[in-house]
């Protein structure tokens, strides 16, 4: 009894982190949303406004889509495992869909103006980003979804799709940073060091954006708010032990 009334516990906190990780989560899209369209001019697809696509859409998609996507198996605890699935892999794809629509409006734009592609740490960093994903996301479907993968191989594929997950989230976040200072020292030069508005703004959405990945990361890595195994996963997980150590289920 005492067990079961920790548990509960400990449990009940999930839901205020959850929360307060959308409340981090929708600050900072609002507050990328507030710089681009006060100090930048806005959003448009064409002309020099086109650049502005690329942070909005990254930071919607690779942070708080892709944050939001890791934490379907802590929000969605009791419902079935298959459509907890669906759900995962669809923010997934929304994620990638919209990081794509960034991707290219940034290539779009260098290439109009003539400028260079690919020299700086922040452009290395988001190539890889973006690779990774879309190659988490192809493993992750041909293991998990598609009904041709065992139940042995996704046993042993798991731990690898959870630690990339979570390594793939926290570049992501890393990779926006580094964006973040890049426009800064652009746009603002020497200007960054005097402490102006634009600069006391970007800096705090860097927190937030810090902030928003340190509460999704700290919510995976709670090992009493994991999913609980449903009746169907166990029978699964016992007929694999039963295949793999030769054991009858009358011998149990």
């Amino acid at each position: 009894m005492e067990s079961g009334a920790s548990l509960v516990s400990t449990t009940g906190a999930l839901p205020c982190y959850v929360a307060f990780s959308q409340l981090l989560g929708l600050t900072v899209v609002t507050m990328t949303g507030a710089w681009l369209g006060l100090y930048r001019g806005g959003i448009a697809w064409e002309g020099v406004l086109q650049f502005n696509v690329h942070p909005l859409c990254m930071v919607i998609g690779l942070i708080f889509l892709q944050g939001d996507a890791l934490l379907v198996y802590r929000v969605f605890r009791k419902e079935a495992k298959r459509t907890t699935k669906v759900l995962h892999g669809l923010l997934h794809v929304f994620a990638f869909v919209i990081a794509l629509v960034g991707l290219v409006a940034v290539f779009d734009y260098h290439k109009k103006e003539g400028y260079a592609d690919l020299y700086s740490l922040h452009s290395w960093f988001g190539i890889l980003v973006f690779v990774l994903y879309f190659v988490q996301w192809l493993m992750g479907f041909s293991f998990f979804l598609f009904p041709g993968a065992s139940f042995s191989l996704r046993s042993r594929y798991r731990p690898q799709h959870i630690f990339f997950g979570a390594t793939i989230f926290l570049l992501s976040v890393g990779t926006a940073l580094l964006g973040l200072k890049e426009a800064l020292l652009f746009e603002l030069g020497a200007k960054y060091s005097t402490f102006v508005p634009e600069g006391v703004l970007a800096n705090l959405l860097g927190l937030l954006l810090a902030c928003f990945g340190a509460t999704v990361l700290y919510i995976l890595t709670r090992a009493d708010w994991k999913r609980p195994a449903q009746a169907e996963e166990q029978a699964l997980s016992m007929d694999f032990k039963t295949l793999t150590e030769g054991d009858s289920p009358s011998s149990q």
